[in-house]
């Protein structure tokens, strides 16, 4: 980097004194120097005090371009170049030096990867402020992902605001199709855990077991798994309801991990989808018996006289090769048509 500095130089003085910056700069963060000593690097790079203040974390400090430590009182100026630690966050830290039509490029790097240097700093070993949660989607997949280190996962979880320090603290991951994951804390059936989707024109959630912050990767595995057993409100075909708990589904989950979407069918799976074929009332009135307690509840879920149902069951017996009227036969009839959702559904 240094010889690479040295060759930019001689031809453009900010591009070397830019890739002396880069190379400085990432030699602190690499030895994981601390806010102090970042910011005593900006302002000897620039030449002029650097100044960083954060308030969420209620950090200030400022350091002279000879490396002394003297923090100020006052606000900064409008026209020192500054950055923040977020992308479109308040300014964070700043060069006090009066820029003319903006910072120039040496201090524009230097800024730039100063700021991402505090930032990591500051996520390191601070966190986010008391009384601040995020909800940063970054920080959801952090905890949710099983592949990252158990450290990573719980400082992730405290800055998402999640008790990690309670033993009997339970939270559940959610699922939403189309939407990013997220995490509720744990709120008793029926009364849906704040987040999740309601009313009709709710969209489908699958919600992971209550588990211990460090175990949110498996409760959203199962939240994944649950998923796959919903429909969203008002779908043209029957099926799951919106939002499926994994802790209430049992061994009924298993299935999904047989039945992969775009397999080829099970032989009850082709016989359910040629007798839907056959008539456009086929589907409701076999999810109806399937659902439902008795034929007469069939009947009355979907508003069609027991003697009607009769004849349509007759029908559809005879399409599907099995009688749905014992019990034997409408345990099958269940497993097929929710084998058929599970091929359709990811």
């Amino acid at each position: 980097m240094k010889e690479l500095a040295g060759r930019l130089a001689a031809v453009d003085p900010d591009a070397g004194a830019a890739v002396a910056v880069i190379a400085y700069i990432d030699r602190l963060a690499e030895t994981r120097a601390g806010l102090e000593a970042l910011v005593r690097g900006a302002a000897v790079l620039a030449g002029c005090p650097a100044r960083l203040v954060d308030e969420e974390r209620r950090v200030r400090l400022r350091v002279e371009p000879d490396g002394r430590r003297l923090d100020a009182v006052g606000t900064p100026e409008p026209d020192w170049p500054c950055a923040p630690l977020l992308p479109g966050g308040p300014p964070a830290l700043w060069l006090e030096r009066a820029g003319a039509g903006g910072p120039s490029v040496v201090d524009a790097v230097i800024l730039e990867r100063a700021s991402a240097a505090v930032r990591s700093v500051l996520d390191r070993t601070r966190g986010r402020a008391p009384g601040a949660p995020s909800d940063d989607p970054a920080l959801v997949e952090t905890v949710l992902d099983a592949d990252a280190p158990l450290p990573a996962r719980l400082h992730a979880a405290r800055r998402l605001g999640l008790d990690t320090a309670d033993p009997a603290a339970r939270f559940r991951a959610v699922a939403v199709a189309d939407s990013p994951p997220r995490i509720v804390a744990d709120g008793p059936p029926p009364v849906p855990p704040p987040g999740l989707p309601t009313g009709p024109s709710a969209g489908r959630a699958g919600v992971g077991p209550p588990v211990a912050v460090a175990d949110l990767p498996r409760s959203w595995s199962a939240a994944r798994t649950a998923l796959r057993f919903t429909s969203a409100a008002g779908a043209p075909e029957p099926g799951g309801p919106p939002v499926v708990r994994a802790d209430e589904l049992g061994g009924v989950a298993l299935l999904a991990e047989l039945v992969v979407p775009g397999a080829e069918p099970a032989p009850d799976v082709r016989a359910v989808q040629a007798a839907a074929a056959d008539a456009p009332w086929m589907l409701r009135t076999l999810h109806a018996v399937a659902s439902t307690a008795s034929l007469r509840a069939a009947a009355a879920d979907i508003n069609v006289h027991h003697s009607t149902l009769q004849d349509r069951l007759t029908h559809a017996e005879h399409l599907l090769g099995w009688s749905v009227r014992t019990p034997q036969g409408r345990f099958r009839l269940q497993l097929a048509l929710t084998m058929r959702h599970l091929m359709e559904s990811q």
